[in-house]
């Protein structure tokens, strides 16, 4: 509590007893200086309390509700919330930390948060590897490993102790050059360097929009059933050369590389369909060993689809070839009845670098459509645990001022599982049922 200075002027008669005038001086002053210190320190109590309203937050809410994850994120960054035009869709922006999406609501604060945010990332050290601050739709640049790889330095082995996630996409903030209450627009400018040595100057804009109920049923072809809570938004990803130099497949180019990073559950699967694949043999179709085969019990498919315990137990990454790739893949979570579909636009004819860690494999052999499953490392440890969902843009050919376009939107559905059952057959083209019952 702080003191304000005072100034006094008391009058009192003259005639009075000099000890009673002195005691009444010493007294009045007392009073006086309470009552004006009273009123400082109540304002400064109703200005904290506007404060956290202002917030629409409190730390009431329960963790792994929206409105816990916005309160933490708060203590943090200036995030941006997006709200579509029911208010109980929402979606947390952070130019701060990468133009991520970091999570989303169907249903207002108390709703349940759809991504993943790592609580412990935000507190600790950087990390010598990649920040992984969580995010449900994230951006960054590939290719992770190959000939071109901008995750480590030229002439280093690829292995771990030798990743490294450049500091534009993984640390450091984006600048805001547009926004509304249900959209915003972020950009940030590059220089990297990779694997090959090529220097390369980029920019890379953001735009991402909130989707109303409207642009929801228009953009996936869905009647919403009355019974069914959703969130959707799109993320626009613009990358354009802004150096002197062509990017060609000497020189080697980026691709745009969007990765949607959601909670585990014991009963989460993976669905990726895919084009039908009849007499293909499953190697043409899928890559299935990014870090060691996949084994047989997390991962199952046919003609059309696959599917992917996405448990958190087991490090696991596969891809779907551009051929066979669709503009659709998602997952279903039975513990907490989420069903999540991604949607974007691969190009069959286009060609995708190649990410793996090694430079043996064609740099053009990559895979369009990727998931994840998080699980320990080989020491124990572990990043997660989440899963993720991703697609890729093709080879970024730019000549200079030139750009590359790669568009993501993401759908949470939660409720009567019924009414899920029958999106996910619409839009995965699987049962719920074949879903829940597959790793069983």
């Amino acid at each position: 509590m702080n003191f304000k200075k005072t100034s006094l002027l008391l009058v009192y008669p003259k005639k009075q007893n000099k000890l009673f005038s002195l005691s009444t001086i010493i007294f009045t002053s007392i009073i006086i200086i309470i009552m004006t210190t009273i009123p400082s320190c109540t304002t400064t109590e109703k200005k904290q309390a506007t404060s956290d309203n202002d917030s629409t937050v409190s730390s009431n809410f329960e963790k792994g509700t929206f409105g816990y994850d916005l309160n933490f994120l708060q203590q943090h960054d200036s995030v941006l919330v997006l709200k579509s035009n029911n208010d109980n869709a929402q979606i947390i922006v952070s130019p701060k930390y990468q133009a991520k999406v970091f999570t989303s609501t169907a249903n207002g604060n108390d709703g349940f948060s759809f991504g993943w945010v790592n609580y412990k990332a935000f507190t600790g050290p950087e990390d010598a590897h990649m920040n992984a601050y969580g995010g449900e739709n994230r951006l960054w640049l590939g290719p992770e490993g190959g000939r071109f790889s901008l995750f480590f330095k030229p002439g280093d082995s690829m292995v771990f102790n030798h990743w490294k996630t450049p500091a534009a996409f993984d640390s450091e903030p984006w600048k805001v050059t547009a926004q509304t209450s249900s959209s915003v627009t972020m950009q940030k400018d590059m220089q990297l360097i990779n694997y090959h040595n090529t220097q390369l100057q980029l920019s890379v804009t953001r735009a991402i929009d909130i989707l109303s109920n409207d642009d929801i049923s228009r953009n996936t072809g869905l009647t919403l059933d009355t019974s069914i809570k959703v969130v959707g938004y799109q993320t626009t990803n613009t990358l354009a050369n802004t150096g002197k130099d062509e990017w060609t497949e000497t020189t080697g180019m980026p691709c745009i590389w969007i990765l949607d990073m959601m909670k585990n559950t014991p009963s989460t699967v993976i669905v990726v369909p895919y084009k039908n694949a009849a007499g293909a043999n499953f190697n043409d179709v899928a890559t299935t060993n990014y870090f060691g085969e996949i084994s047989v019990d997390r991962l199952k498919h046919d003609d059309n689809k696959l599917l992917f315990k996405a448990d958190g137990k087991s490090r696991g990454k596969l891809g779907i070839k551009p051929k066979f790739a669709k503009p659709v893949l998602g997952s279903y979570d039975a513990q907490n009845k989420v069903l999540t579909i991604a949607m974007f636009e691969p190009d069959a004819s286009a060609k995708y670098l190649n990410q793996e860690w090694n430079t043996t494999k064609p740099s053009f052999s990559g895979d369009a459509v990727n998931a994840y499953n998080d699980g320990p490392l080989a020491d124990g440890s572990q990043m997660g645990p989440f899963y993720e969902i991703e697609s890729v843009s093709p080879a970024a050919f730019l000549k200079p001022n030139q750009s590359i376009v790669h568009k993501q939107s993401v759908y949470h559905f939660t409720g009567d599982e019924k009414a899920l059952d029958a999106i996910s057959q619409k839009i995965l083209g699987v049962t719920l049922n074949e879903v829940q019952t597959t790793f069983k």
